[in-house]
């Protein structure tokens, strides 16, 4: 059975998701989450809790593939604090 998953999401990414440019989330794993579910992006103005408002906008798309990574699993973790890591989209 899919789960309906609301989260919150900031114009630029909305905006990219809409375009077409970004096929992908990245997020906290503090949610379950798996392949058929739908992920409910709600668009809002803002990150700040204290000014942010939603803008109405609202976007639903089919989850087609989780991958949860655990950063304690990852073997150069100071490489991974010093410089990020890249989410790369590939078609």
């Amino acid at each position: 059975m899919s789960r309906r998953i609301v989260k919150k999401i900031l114009p630029e990414y909305f905006e990219e998701i809409v375009s077409g440019k970004k096929k992908f989330e990245f997020r906290v794993a503090d949610f379950e989450v798996e392949e058929g579910d739908v992920l409910v992006l709600e668009e809002w103005t803002t990150s700040d809790p204290e000014t942010r408002e939603k803008t109405g906008r609202v976007l639903k798309k089919q989850v087609g593939y989780v991958r949860k990574f655990n950063p304690d699993e990852f073997k150069q973790q100071q490489d991974l604090l010093e410089h990020g890591f890249y989410i790369i989209q590939i078609e």
